[in-house]
């Protein structure tokens, strides 16, 4: 009997997390937004596409199935996005002003606490602090998903990366998490690199577009040329593919956008369907293409920009193209 009554209480206890075994949940109060959409991706796989979260009465509730560590972007309706990270039979809570999305609390995990307190300390800080803080949260927290995905986000996925700080300290982080799959490719990529340094010449290159035809680097002219990896789950990729179909309608700069997806058809569709008509790459390996490789491109979104043959910049993001759209030619 009193084995009947534990494994009832046990039972209680487990329904009253809100949570299954095999499944994340988070929960969400948000102030100064009382309907709408949320979308969420996930940059390593945790979730296949773009989802969307409905928010009522400034209330939303959000739950997938998970296995295994992920991590979530959440876009906000003012397009600024804030990381979640899941794990299996694990449940959050977030609480967020929309204006102040800077200082957003997630609690219920040690991984999304420690990104909470990253955010509290970065809420009012300098981009050169926030860049000295970045590098001293991996330094002190190696074994932490979080690292992850502010190695990302300050070293690698930035206007001015520094490939030989990331290289470093993904070093470090590997010592922790050996089995960390993205932290495993994205150093053999910033080790494997054959081009893309600004400065350097555009590497020579060979590859077949979507529409059959073969496209070199000779057939890229014009006094700026930019060159953007994408992908169909990727929400800031496809939005950027969209402003370089603008810049490409006005005449403002050359395009060939490489997706990184595993099928050339889903990757067609979504550029039909954002009616992006500028030449497109797909051959299925995603980020093990040829290609890829071959131009130093890294993570999704990346781009480089090539003026007079030599790259000029990496990694510029949707708002700068847009800032630079009238100067460009």
């Amino acid at each position: 009997m009193k084995q009947i009554v534990s494994l009832l209480l046990f039972s209680l206890l487990l329904v009253s997390c809100g949570t299954r075994s095999g499944h994340f949940k988070m929960e969400g109060r948000l102030l100064h937004i009382n309907q709408g959409e949320l979308y969420v991706y996930s940059p390593d796989g945790g979730l296949e596409g773009l989802d969307t979260i409905k928010i009522q009465g400034g209330r939303f509730a959000y739950e997938i199935p998970c296995k295994e560590r992920a991590t979530l972007v959440i876009i906000f309706p003012n397009y600024s996005t804030q990381p979640i990270f899941a794990e299996s039979g694990e449940a959050v809570e977030i609480k967020a002003d929309a204006s102040h999305l800077k200082e957003m609390e997630v609690g219920g995990t040690d991984d999304n606490e420690l990104m909470t307190e990253f955010r509290r300390q970065i809420a009012s800080a300098s981009p050169p602090d926030e860049l000295k803080y970045a590098g001293q949260f991996i330094e002190d927290h190696p074994e932490s998903a979080v690292s992850v995905y502010l190695l990302s986000k300050y070293f690698v996925q930035t206007e001015a990366p520094d490939y030989r700080k990331a290289l470093r300290l993904i070093d470090k982080m590997l010592a922790e998490q050996p089995r960390n799959g993205a932290l495993v490719r994205l150093k053999r990529l910033l080790n494997n690199m054959k081009g893309g340094n600004v400065g350097d010449r555009l590497p020579r290159f060979s590859a077949r577009t979507l529409d059959g035809k073969t496209i070199t680097q000779a057939d890229l002219k014009g006094k700026t040329v930019i060159i953007s990896l994408w992908a169909t789950w990727n929400y800031e990729s496809v939005n950027m593919q969209r402003t370089l179909s603008e810049a490409v309608e006005k005449g403002y700069a050359t395009v060939l956008g490489i997706s990184a997806d595993a099928s050339p058809k889903e990757a067609q569709q979504t550029l039909k369907n954002n009616e992006v008509h500028f030449p497109n790459v797909c051959d299925g390996m995603m980020m093990e293409s040829q290609l890829v490789r071959t131009l130093g491109l890294r993570t999704i979104p990346d781009n480089i920009v090539i003026k007079n043959g030599r790259i000029a910049e990496r990694n510029i993001t949707e708002s700068t193209l847009r800032q630079r759209l009238s100067n460009f030619n």
